[in-house]
């Protein structure tokens, strides 16, 4: 089995994102995209929709689609994630004989170091998504995406445009209400 990993904040989830997925079914030799909303990301200290709403978000927009599955592992640790746990995690579970995991250019830089950088090269192809006319060196496989927006600016802006219509409401509610409460939901 060839798998692919696409992890992340989703803090909103967005049109860039979109275009990650949509490129990556349609370009890699996959048989399972492999969405992952981080509990924390290992480079930030909170998120300001809490890990249920993104989850559920991720599962609304993608859950659907042939060959991808929305996956909790890292939401059930309850703690930041580094990626090699979770890439170890998924080998476990499917042992795939390819594994890439997708990532935006704009990860490049501090990508040597991530926690056990040196074995997830081992264990791992990187897949590197355009962003923010960063140059992506020759030696990653890239994916043409080319959108350039950021979960920030949405947050900051209220302008959920760059969002998904099927959570677009939801999002900005939540967005709105940051100041008052942080992004927690009943029902999920």
């Amino acid at each position: 089995m060839k798998i692919a990993l696409f992890g992340g904040s989703f803090d909103p989830p967005h049109l860039g994102h979109q275009s990650v997925v949509t490129k990556a079914l349609e370009g890699l030799d996959i048989d399972k995209l492999i969405i992952m909303p981080a509990f924390v990301n290992p480079f930030k200290r909170s998120f300001f929709a809490d890990e249920k709403q993104r989850f559920l978000w991720a599962k609304k927009i993608w859950g659907n689609l042939d060959r991808v599955e929305i996956c909790d592992f890292e939401i059930k640790q309850n703690r930041s994630v580094p990626t090699i746990e979770s890439v170890e995690y998924l080998e476990g579970l499917y042992e795939p004989s390819k594994f890439y995991c997708i990532i935006g250019a704009d990860h490049l830089e501090g990508l040597q170091e991530w926690h056990g950088f040196e074995r997830l090269m081992e264990k791992v192809e990187f897949i590197i998504a355009h962003r923010d006319n960063i140059a992506i060196p020759h030696n990653f496989q890239r994916l043409d995406t080319r959108i350039d927006i950021s979960s920030t600016f949405i947050r900051q802006s209220l302008n959920t445009d760059e969002v998904s219509e099927v959570i677009r409401d939801e999002v900005r509610k939540c967005y709105e209400n940051l100041h008052k409460t942080t992004c927690r939901f009943k029902n999920l």
